[in-house]
C-alpha cells in the first residue's frame, strides 16, 4: 500500500511540475534575441550591439545640428558632388533617411521641383528644425516622416531615390530597416549609400562611424541588394549605389 501511495504521489508531482517546466521553456525561447544581433563589449562609441560582425553605433542626438550644418562641410564632403551623382530628375520621389537638420533636403528640394523629397527622422527635434525650415521658406516639396527604429514609414513602392548620409551604421536595428526600405523602394530605384570609408585611416572620423565597402556590401547583400557602382569622387566618404537584385 505505501509502495502504491508512494507511486500515486509522484504522478501527481508530476502533473504539477509538467506545465511549469513547459512554461519556462517557452518562456527562455521568447526571451532569446535575435539571431541576426550579437551582444557584447566593444568600442565606447558603440551600443553593444553587433551586426555580421560589425558594431553599431550611438545615434547622433539632435545637439549635434550646428556640427551637421558647419559652414566648413560642403569644403570638407563636396556635398554638392554628391547632389550631382544621384542624377536627380524634376519629378523623382526621393527619401532621405535620417535626414537631421535637413542640409541634403533642402539641396535636393529644388532639383526635384515637379516631384516631392520626404524627410525622414527618428527625433522630433530634427523634424521640428526642417518644420521651421519649410515654413520660413515656403517648401511646398518636402514631406516629413517621423521613421522608428525597426521602420521608416514610408508607402510601400514609392520612391526612385533613396540617400542615406553617414546614418546606416547607427541603425539600431538594419535587419528591419534594410527590409522597410526595401519596400519602400521602387524595382528600378536606387540607393546612395554614403559612409565615411573605413578604408581610409586618415579620415578624422572615429571608426565606429565609418564603414568599408566590403561590409556595406555584406550587409546589403543579405537585404536584398547589389552594389551597382561606387562613385569615388568625395573626399572622406564612399557613395556607394545600391539597386534591388533582378
Amino acid at each position: 500500500m505505501k509502495m502504491l501511495q508512494r507511486v500515486k504521489n509522484f504522478k501527481n508531482f508530476i502533473i504539477v511540475l509538467l506545465p511549469l517546466i513547459v512554461l519556462q521553456l517557452s518562456c527562455a525561447q521568447d526571451a532569446k534575441p535575435s539571431e541576426a544581433y550579437v551582444f557584447k563589449n566593444g568600442n565606447p562609441n558603440g551600443i553593444g550591439k553587433w551586426y555580421m560582425g560589425r558594431e553599431i553605433a550611438h545615434v547622433m542626438g539632435f545637439q549635434g545640428i550646428d556640427w551637421l550644418e558647419r559652414t566648413a562641410r560642403e569644403t570638407e564632403e563636396n556635398t554638392s558632388k554628391l547632389i550631382n551623382n544621384m542624377n536627380i530628375k524634376t519629378g523623382d520621389t526621393i527619401a532621405d533617411i535620417g535626414a537631421g537638420s535637413g542640409f541634403h533636403v533642402f539641396k535636393m528640394a529644388p532639383l526635384a521641383k515637379n516631384g516631392l523629397v520626404y524627410a525622414v527622422d527618428i527625433q522630433e527635434q530634427m523634424l521640428k528644425a526642417m518644420e521651421a525650415r519649410i515654413y520660413r521658406d515656403d517648401v511646398k516639396n518636402v514631406s516629413l516622416i517621423m521613421g522608428n527604429e525597426k521602420s521608416v514609414n514610408l508607402p510601400e513602392n514609392s520612391v526612385d531615390k533613396l540617400l542615406m548620409v553617414d546614418v546606416y551604421h547607427e541603425f539600431n536595428d538594419p535587419k528591419e530597416m534594410m527590409a522597410s526600405i526595401e519596400k519602400a523602394l521602387r524595382a528600378d530605384g536606387k540607393i546612395y549609400l554614403i559612409e565615411y570609408r573605413a578604408e581610409d585611416s586618415a579620415v578624422p572620423i572615429k571608426k565606429v562611424h565609418k564603414m568599408s565597402e566590403a561590409q556595406a556590401v555584406k550587409e546589403f547583400e543579405a537585404a536584398g541588394f547589389v552594389l551597382e557602382e561606387n562613385m569615388d569622387n568625395l573626399p572622406w566618404q564612399h557613395c556607394m549605389v545600391f539597386v534591388k537584385k533582378r
